[in-house]
């Protein structure tokens, strides 16, 4: 018995056709159907050498395509040949254009580049969450952006905020009398933003901090003195690298320093500048 065939259409991938194809396929007990996908179908004439082939095999023909002129080539050619031919697409468009009262702009492979978006957004995350806290320093140089900075000031928020818009983000904390790790002077100075801060502001946040931690400052971690000394140091160091972009985030929000370091980088490298796989350490 020859297998019947369902011809799935698409400007895209044809995922989008496909996955309802196959949604709709499990309603029903019939295995003796196969399905094929013609992607990145744009031109008329590739889309009538298809239904060409379609009324050959008498398939049933889905097709997902968002510009109306090919979703007319399609619809003609199918009732020219007596092909039952379903349009996934264009209805659904033109009710939701009625309803919010605009057109479409109809450009191909939206959803695909959403993914692809989405995508990279997890995997910036990923690199984020890995290279938190100068975990990996071999990293520094796969990152879009570097973030240096003494303790609590806001590097591990402020690089999750960058790595939900994509950017891969690394962030070194600095210690007072250890020098920052050699793979920092690998890295293009422009991708390095120092985060800085008022001192009486870094005591408060760290005494809260120990307080809802019910931890005793042992160490003079939260001292006015010791944070004065940090900071003088991480001046020092900043000074020593004159190209790196200092950021002063006293009493601002995460977001705004996130704004203002992405301000800086887009001027540099331009937006969404992504360098790379990231790495799987």
């Amino acid at each position: 018995m020859n297998r019947r065939a369902i011809y799935v259409i698409s400007d895209s991938t044809g995922e989008t056709g496909a996955k309802v194809v196959q949604a709709a396929l499990l309603q029903f007990r019939h295995e003796d159907v196969s399905l094929r996908i013609f992607s990145n179908l744009r031109q008329p004439k590739s889309l009538v050498d298809v239904l060409d082939n379609a009324a050959a095999e008498s398939a049933l023909v889905v097709y997902t395509l968002v510009r109306a002129e090919q979703r007319d080539v399609v619809h003609d050619r199918a009732a020219q040949y007596g092909v039952t031919a379903v349009d996934l697409m264009g209805p659904l468009m033109a009710r939701i254009g009625m309803w919010l009262g605009e057109s479409p702009v109809s450009t191909p492979g939206l959803l695909h580049r959403m993914d692809e978006e989405y995508f990279k957004r997890v995997e910036a995350l990923e690199f984020a969450v890995k290279n938190d806290d100068g975990q990996l320093p071999r990293n520094f140089s796969k990152a879009d952006m570097v973030l240096v900075g003494v303790s609590r000031t806001s590097k591990t928020p402020v690089a999750s905020t960058l790595a939900q818009r994509g950017y891969r983000v690394a962030n070194l904390p600095l210690v007072i009398g250890i020098a920052p790790p050699k793979e920092i002077d690998e890295v293009d100075p422009q991708r390095v933003f120092c985060l800085t801060i008022a001192p009486e502001i870094l005591h408060d946040i760290r005494t809260w901090r120990l307080r809802y931690l019910g931890v005793k400052d042992d160490r003079g971690y939260a001292s006015l003195d010791h944070i004065r000394d940090e900071l003088a140091d991480a001046r020092t160091i900043y000074r020593n690298h004159p190209d790196w972009k200092v950021i002063d985030v006293t009493n601002r929000a995460v977001e705004e320093t996130a704004s203002e370091i992405l301000g800086h980088y887009t001027r540099r490298f331009g937006a969404r500048t992504m360098r790379g796989a990231p790495s799987k350490d």
